[in-house]
């Protein structure tokens, strides 16, 4: 009896360690599955990103009297008016106020000036297009540049569910029309709007007095104090 038991121990643990080695061994397809799709899903992105980049090159190279700057995340600009006079640029807590339209690689506009204007944008604390975000960056007041986005700097592989497709690349004109200091601009636009405030309570408080005019009649002539 005591011997049956024994061996009815040993193959529960048996059983036990087969089970235990079946879930593991079932666990490897999935995490080589997951390797595999993460290195397609890789080298399917650079793919994508070459491809947007050789539209952009050939967008430059049929403009050769357009001067290209490349910048260091990944898209290009130039420039349709440039301030050489001013060196500040936008920083982190500064509030930028500018202009743009968007628009395709062949120049076709998809958001115009005037639709999307004016902007005012609180600089690395907005959630802006992340060209945007960093182009803005690079210029002075007064200035006009056109940008060109590949679409992991513009809205990406899902666009913006409205006008802009997935993975479409962009042109972008920005004017900068001004910055300023974040606390600068609260303290101006708290001044502005309690200026109406301050001459209405004015208006209110002042009694309402009623103007009269006085006309002169002339006085009839009574009979007793015509001449003789």
């Amino acid at each position: 009896m005591k011997f049956s038991s024994i061996i009815l121990i040993a193959l529960f643990l048996s059983v036990m360690v087969s089970s235990c080695k079946q879930h593991q061994d079932a666990r490897r397809p999935i995490s080589q599955t997951s390797g595999s799709f993460m290195k397609k899903s890789v080298a399917r992105n650079k793919k994508l990103v070459a491809g947007e980049e050789d539209q952009i090159k050939k967008l430059m190279k049929s403009k050769p009297e357009v001067d290209y700057i490349a910048s260091s995340k990944g898209y290009w600009y130039s420039y349709d008016t440039e301030n050489e006079v001013d060196t500040l640029t936008p920083k982190k807590g500064d509030v930028v106020f500018f202009d743009y339209e968007i628009k395709d690689l062949s120049g076709a506009i998809i958001y115009s000036e005037l639709e999307l204007r004016p902007q005012i944008y609180y600089v690395d604390k907005q959630d802006i297009m992340m060209g945007l975000r960093d182009g803005i960056k690079l210029m002075h007041k007064n200035e006009k540049v056109n940008f060109l986005f590949p679409s992991h700097m513009g809205f990406g592989y899902h666009g913006d569910n409205k006008r802009i497709g997935p993975n479409q690349p962009l042109i972008c004109t920005v004017t900068l029309h001004d910055f300023k200091p974040e606390d600068v601009y609260k303290k101006e636009t708290k001044s502005i709007s309690t200026v109406p405030a301050l001459k209405k309570v004015i208006t209110d408080s002042t009694p309402q007095v009623p103007i009269t005019i006085k006309k002169t009649i002339p006085t009839p002539i009574k009979p007793k104090d015509t001449l003789k």
